[in-house]
């Protein structure tokens, strides 16, 4: 997403991340950073930048250092790490900045917005799979997230829309803040609830609670508890625009694949592509046949998907793969963006509830 951060403004391009809270950038002086395209941001450069101190209690809302950098004086920085179910992770000093974001008003106008005091991780020391971008915008549902320090001025929900991964690059997708009526009256338009008020949950997911799985028009035989978020808070599925494709907790992940296995006819299995399993030689195919997926929640939502967001064309025209990958037993089953492409996904924390609506998302 491109934002524009500090006085004056300078663009900046975040990934957006429902799976985590804090907004963080790159951050001059960088002692250990990935690559960006763009220069770093530099707090030097801005009049809007303010540390967040030690005493502050907004810097009890992060996490410190591990092992911890305490606080040698009140007026000292805030110093924060933040670290990421793929070991990616950040550490710097806590600070608040403002943000002006290129919004469309009501009538379609094109707006810039200032957002001032946004907390914000300058980062010194970042690593991970973080692919040219300056930094993340977090859009969980934890106090630190851009949506939640957002919500005095749009209310408790936001939305997006995906656009297809093989779509032109000059069509984007579109976030959403506060309600869209049109979105609202889609007649497509089905909810399933968020599962919250557990002493349990980490309080930065969207949880969904899935009952079970159809592949090919059949129920799947997964024992209902393997959906289920455990005493310790293991466990449980969520949303998540962070990461790429959807992974299911064992055995969920087996019986899912098993599935393919068994209903996909006619199509020779090839097993020389890493991660993918199972993957199929398609090649001369004029009129391809792949079974149905969907997922059954416990509140008696579904959410079908069409065969673009759980098969993967790697070789257009000749092989094609189940872009759904497994976890340990217990661990979280992650509902990724690629099944979520061309779907209109509404996050309403006030209801408690998520919203997905089929979409051609180029057109929103």
């Amino acid at each position: 997403m491109d934002v524009f951060i500090g006085t004056p403004p300078k663009h900046f391009s975040l990934i957006l991340d429902t799976g985590s809270d804090l907004n963080w950038i790159q951050c001059v002086p960088c002692h250990d950073c990935f690559e960006q395209n763009g220069p770093l941001y530099d707090p030097i450069d801005s009049t809007s930048f303010k540390n967040i101190s030690c005493s502050d209690p907004r810097c009890q809302l992060i996490s410190s250092p591990d092992p911890p950098l305490p606080c040698k004086d009140h007026n000292q920085s805030c110093p924060y790490f933040y670290w990421y179910g793929d070991s990616s992770n950040t550490t710097g000093d806590f600070a608040l900045e403002t943000f002006t974001v290129n919004l469309t008003s009501p009538s379609g106008k094109s707006e810039f917005t200032k957002v001032e005091n946004v907390m914000i991780g300058c980062g010194h020391w970042n690593r991970g799979l973080f692919h040219g971008a300056a930094g993340l915008l977090g859009l969980g549902r934890g106090p630190l997230s851009f949506a939640s320090q957002l919500q005095s001025l749009y209310g408790h929900s936001f939305s997006y829309c995906l656009v297809d991964r093989n779509s032109d690059t000059n069509v984007t997708s579109k976030l959403i803040f506060g309600e869209d009526k049109d979105l609202l009256s889609h007649p497509e338009l089905n909810f399933t609830s968020l599962v919250s008020g557990k002493e349990n949950l980490v309080d930065t997911f969207y949880y969904v609670q899935i009952k079970s799985i159809m592949v090919g028009g059949e129920v799947l035989n997964i024992p209902e508890e393997t959906w289920n978020v455990s005493a310790d808070g293991a466990g449980g599925t969520i949303v998540d625009s962070g990461t790429t494709l959807s992974y299911f907790s064992e055995p969920a992940y087996q019986t899912i694949r098993d599935a393919f296995l068994r209903k996909v006819k006619g199509y020779p299995v090839i097993d020389s592509v890493p991660v993918l399993d199972p993957c199929y030689n398609v090649s001369g195919v004029d009129n391809l046949v792949l079974p149905e997926f969907g997922i059954l929640f416990a509140d008696g939502a579904a959410w079908n998907f069409p065969v673009e967001n759980y098969f993967i064309w790697l070789q257009p025209g000749e092989v094609v793969c189940l872009a759904i990958l497994g976890t340990p037993r217990s661990a979280l089953s992650i509902i990724g963006n690629y099944q979520q492409q061309n779907f209109h996904i509404l996050y309403d924390t006030k209801r408690s509830r998520l919203g997905y609506a089929p979409m051609n998302c180029a057109d929103v």
